[in-house]
């Protein structure tokens, strides 16, 4: 979310609610506020439900970023019970606010230990995947072109004039990227020399994932005129789950030198009305049954060790060994002024 790619509704439904419906739920009503990009397959949705006897609604606020801001307006005085949907990028925002009370789950010690940054248990890590640099293989194979092979690469014009990107200031994986290119040109004069070159090249910005990937990208949109776009590790599997016939190679191919790591974190809301619920509701986002759904639903991958990937998933998902990283202080300390200084390069 993360900017996370929702599947319809023959793979999965949701019980999205509006504030009015959500907000002073029943004593056994149990709210999740999070992300439009959200998904839960009903069968996965209902186990929760007949286990623990309560009913699951979930509210969907916005983009991630949206939602936590509604989230921190709301501080102490919920309109839920959990959130889901805080990124690494985002942590330190979320932490700051008082947002949420301790937990720690029993099944949080089955989780990968890389994935979990918060020593203070306010938020758990529930799924991960990485912001990469996609391109689509059949255009760059119509053209004769060879694709590019690294983050630098892609300030060359050749190149620079097929990418599209997201806006950091209105988007997660906008986001992620500006701090990959923060991460491998360390120094301000080189991520604003890249950003320049990008820029000088004929780059597009867009303000979020959608526009730039289902619009904007040859591989998202038949009507996409840009072959190369910000998106996720995930995205070659997802090309060849959702194709309409099978398919032996992916028609996507990733850049494994751009990529972000991303983690989704959840917690339980401070003041939440049903306290208990909520404990209940983030110990079953780390049960191995909601970690397996998770790659078909919302194209991300489990924190959880152990948890079996779905075939197509385990094939065409590339591992990225070293991908890009900065602390979540470090993040927290500079993203305002990262974002600012961005802005001023490349929008003005």
């Amino acid at each position: 979310m993360l900017c996370h790619k929702a599947l319809g509704a023959a793979l999965a439904v949701i019980a999205a609610c509006t504030l009015a419906a959500c907000g002073g739920g029943k004593p056994d009503d149990v709210v999740l506020v999070t992300h439009d990009s959200f998904v839960v397959a009903k069968p996965v949705r209902r186990e929760f439900e007949r286990e623990t006897g309560l009913h699951w609604k979930i509210l969907q606020a916005g983009d991630a970023g949206e939602a936590l801001t509604r989230a921190l307006l709301t501080s102490g005085n919920p309109e839920g019970d959990v959130f889901f949907g805080v990124d690494n990028n985002l942590l330190s925002r979320a932490l700051a606010g008082n947002l949420f009370d301790p937990y720690t789950p029993p099944a949080l010690g089955e989780v990968d230990r890389q994935y979990d940054l918060d020593p203070t248990h306010r938020l758990v890590p529930v799924d991960h995947s990485d912001v990469c640099v996609v391109y689509d293989r059949s255009w760059f194979a119509r053209h004769r072109l060879p694709p590019p092979t690294s983050l630098a690469s892609l300030a060359r014009r050749e190149y620079a004039s097929l990418l599209v990107v997201e806006n950091p200031q209105t988007s997660t994986p906008g986001l992620a990227f500006m701090l990959a290119t923060i991460a491998r040109f360390r120094s301000a004069n080189g991520w604003a020399t890249y950003w320049n070159e990008l820029r000088a090249g004929g780059v597009l910005v867009t303000d979020g994932w959608e526009e730039a990937y289902d619009a904007r990208f040859t591989g998202g949109s038949p009507h996409g005129k840009y072959p190369i776009v910000v998106s996720y590790s995930t995205d070659p599997a997802y090309a060849v789950y959702a194709a309409a016939k099978k398919l032996s190679r992916s028609p996507l191919a990733l850049v494994p030198d751009t990529c972000f790591r991303q983690i989704e974190f959840a917690g339980v809301l401070r003041g939440a009305h049903n306290p208990s619920g909520a404990r209940k509701l983030v110990d079953f986002l780390l049960t191995k049954r909601f970690q397996a759904g998770m790659p078909s639903t919302m194209v991300v991958l489990p924190t959880r060790r152990g948890v079996p990937l779905p075939p197509v998933f385990r094939r065409y998902t590339p591992p990225i060994e070293h991908p890009l990283e900065l602390p979540p202080g470090q993040i927290g300390a500079n993203r305002d002024r990262w974002v600012k200084e961005w802005t001023d390069l490349v929008l003005h």
